[in-house]
């Protein structure tokens, strides 16, 4: 028996190969995949060689990146992480789950994979299996919007309209947020007014800033959130933000900033600039003892399950696993109109 997994050999260098299947041990469950998402930020910075892991090593114990001691270990091998499959086989000692199972988790693009039987959740009833590839990107985009501490009747800026930017702006919206969406391709401002954003505005052709101070009499927004990773969004988020308000950075930048001038609004208006990342105990200062890492997930799944948030039109493309290569450069292209790009086992 074989399994398969998709190898990065280096920039741009990305197949399905064969692998051993691994065995089965106490406490774990044997899940075999339906499908797997393709993250747009992380997944291309490996993609393209960008990502700070290749050419630094993280010091857990400092939290630091440090010089690398070593060459990267090329193959890369099954990264991912919005990953939904069904249980095939279960270690005699797992309790709470079942052969046949549809569950939701992390374990990278592979056409299986044994992993702890409590590291995967039940998909929902009446869930598509589809919508269980966003749960990670949910959880990304919700850690956003609860770093931003909105509240009622704030103006809201999201800038970045990809996947995690339309969920962000979803979120916001139930949050009882007035929503601005900016973004530079026109269908994706589109998507972002389908899930009720009061304003769209198109970046190439007006200011994000000029159009949230006009909207709430030159105050500027109340909280911006900035989820395309791109340096001159964030400027132009600190820009539209009101004095002393604050801005949610939680986009993966790459490369130097050498579009971010913080000797400019950032510094005149005192604008608080917050980090908001998915991993570690808690989504943002202040939460702790109230949400964790789970609890956001869990949460966002849950939204999906009662249709308050329906994920299932940000998917363009659905691929057959063997052409992981064709999908990793349809997003490395930037195209438009692809969103949630997604590999069928």
């Amino acid at each position: 028996m074989v399994n398969w997994v998709v190898s990065l050999a280096g920039p741009r260098q990305i197949s399905l190969q064969p692998c051993p299947p691994d065995p089965l041990g106490p406490g774990q469950v044997r899940v075999r995949t339906c499908y797997s998402g393709i993250s747009a930020g992380t997944e291309l910075t490996l993609y393209r060689g960008s990502n700070p892991r290749l050419s630094k090593d993280w010091d857990d114990v400092t939290r630091m990146f440090v010089p690398r001691q070593a060459a990267v270990p090329y193959p890369l091998v099954g990264f991912g992480y919005e990953e939904v499959g069904e249980i095939v086989e279960l270690a005699p000692d797992v309790v709470g789950r079942q052969r046949g199972q549809v569950v939701w988790g992390i374990w990278g693009h592979r056409a299986e994979a044994v992993v702890p039987a409590d590291a995967v959740h039940p998909l929902p009833a009446g869930v598509d299996p589809l919508a269980a590839v966003f749960a990670r990107p949910g959880a990304i985009a919700l850690t956003a919007v609860l770093a931003g501490d909105l509240h009622l009747g704030d103006w809201v800026g999201v800038f970045g309209q990809g996947v995690i930017g339309l969920l962000a702006t979803r979120l916001a919206v139930l949050s009882g947020a007035r929503v601005v969406a900016v973004d530079q391709v026109p269908a994706r401002l589109a998507h972002a007014t389908r899930l009720g954003a009061r304003l769209a505005v198109d970046a190439t052709t007006e200011s994000a800033a000029a159009v949230l101070r006009k909207a709430t009499d030159g105050r500027g927004a109340d909280v911006c959130l900035e989820l395309s990773g791109a340096y001159p969004a964030l400027h132009e988020a600190i820009r539209a933000t009101t004095h002393a308000g604050r801005v949610v950075a939680a986009g993966f930048y790459q490369g130097q900033a050498d579009a971010l001038g913080l000797g400019e609004e950032f510094h005149h208006n005192r604008i608080q600039l917050v980090a908001a990342q998915v991993s570690g105990p808690t989504p943002a200062p202040g939460m702790a003892g109230r949400w964790t890492g789970a609890r956001v997930t869990q949460t966002f799944m849950d939204l999906v399950a009662e249709g308050s948030v329906d994920p299932l039109p940000l998917v363009s493309h659905v691929v057959d696993a063997s052409a992981v290569a064709d999908a990793l450069a349809l997003l490395d292209r930037g195209d438009g109109d692809v969103l949630q790009v997604v590999l069928r086992f």
